[in-house]
């Protein structure tokens, strides 16, 4: 018989992977900040170092001072100024780091600067070892894929390269891919290739894959783009098919492996272009004068458009209105004559008022 305590038994032991598995990623995220933050703080040394290169101890007779506290420029207190100004209050690793490894920096300050001045490499390198040399990683400073004079063959970028995180995988840079970051993505091609140097080059605009720079090397022809009789890809014409991929109100402009869907001018029922000297018809309230699609005035007509008494006509692009007359207004579809109350109403919002001198 099974223990009822088996299925927590489970439940538990895989909780315990899971936060071993996400205490390992942090480890790794903790190892390569360690290394960046001992990075700032040796960085931020050597400026406070050159910021104090002319000061001294600050009292009036600074031979007497010297003469009897040493000298400024190896000073202890020289070391603590630089010290303090190292990491901003609010960086807590920094400030951790460098409280906890102080006695380190007053070891180097005073006994190992002379033989070991590059105090990144002394420091975070081979004392505290939070950092490797460039183009390794890991805690034991492995080689990068492509070596660690040329980490990913010069091709991308090492995980973990300079600290003791990683794992030394490629992240390869735009045209590259593979573990070694020495194959081309679709799109470029191998124009010099060994076992430890690559060079890809884009391929002709009209290649999905090619074996060259022309669009005669095509391996693939992109969307938009089809072989000819040379086995060359060229553009796909596709405004000259029937019927015609755009609206009846557009008409189709070409490009390089593609094409657009452009709006007709309002002149045009059907065209070939933009404008009104494109269309295939005129719209209605527009005539052909010279192949170009112009506005019919109809207001000028022999044959008046507004036909009902007391009306004016305004034209307008393509159509035109019927208005009433000054004098009249629009009642039950007719134009009548305003009321004698409402045009002295109107005359008198138009008529000054009388003029009175100060």
């Amino acid at each position: 018989m099974l223990s009822p305590c088996l299925p927590q038994l489970r439940l538990l032991s895989c909780s315990i992977i899971l936060i071993l598995l996400f205490q390992a990623g942090d480890t790794k995220r903790d190892l390569k900040s360690a290394c960046s933050t001992c990075q700032q703080i040796t960085e931020n040394f050597n400026k406070g170092y050159d910021r104090t290169a002319k000061q001294n101890f600050g009292g009036g007779n600074t031979a007497w001072e010297e003469r009897k506290l040493s000298k400024y420029e190896t000073s202890e207190i020289r070391l603590m100024e630089i010290l303090e100004d190292l990491c901003d209050s609010s960086s807590f690793e920094c400030n951790r780091m460098v409280e906890e490894h102080e006695e380190q920096f007053e070891t180097w300050w005073f006994k190992k600067k002379t033989k070991h001045p590059d105090l990144h490499k002394w420091f975070c390198i081979d004392t505290i070892k939070v950092c490797c040399p460039k183009g390794t990683f890991g805690p034991d400073c492995n080689a990068c894929i492509g070596g660690s004079e040329r980490p990913c063959h010069g091709n991308g970028v090492c995980d973990g390269d300079g600290t003791r995180g990683g794992n030394g995988k490629c992240s390869c840079d735009h045209a590259y891919k593979g573990e070694f970051c020495l194959d081309c993505i679709d799109g470029y091609f191998n124009e010099v290739r060994n076992d430890t140097f690559s060079l890809c080059t884009e391929c002709d605009t009209s290649c999905k894959t090619c074996t060259g720079a022309t669009n005669q090397d095509c391996d693939e022809c992109k969307e938009g783009w089809e072989e000819d009789d040379q086995e060359a890809c060229v553009d796909v014409n596709e405004c000259a098919k029937e019927p015609s991929p755009c609206k009846e109100d557009q008409y189709c402009l070409n490009a390089e492996g593609s094409y657009s869907c452009n709006g007709c001018d309002e002149a045009c029922t059907g065209c070939t272009g933009g404008g009104p000297d494109e269309c295939q018809a005129c719209a209605e309230g527009y005539q052909d004068v010279e192949g170009t699609c112009t506005d019919i005035d109809e207001c000028s007509q022999s044959d008046p458009a507004c036909v009902k008494e007391n009306q004016e006509c305004v034209n307008s692009k393509g159509s035109f209105i019927c208005i009433c007359s000054s004098g009249y207004e629009e009642k039950d579809g007719e134009c009548v004559q305003q009321s004698d109350e409402k045009e002295e109403s109107e005359a008198s919002e138009t008529t000054p008022g009388p003029h009175r001198e100060l």
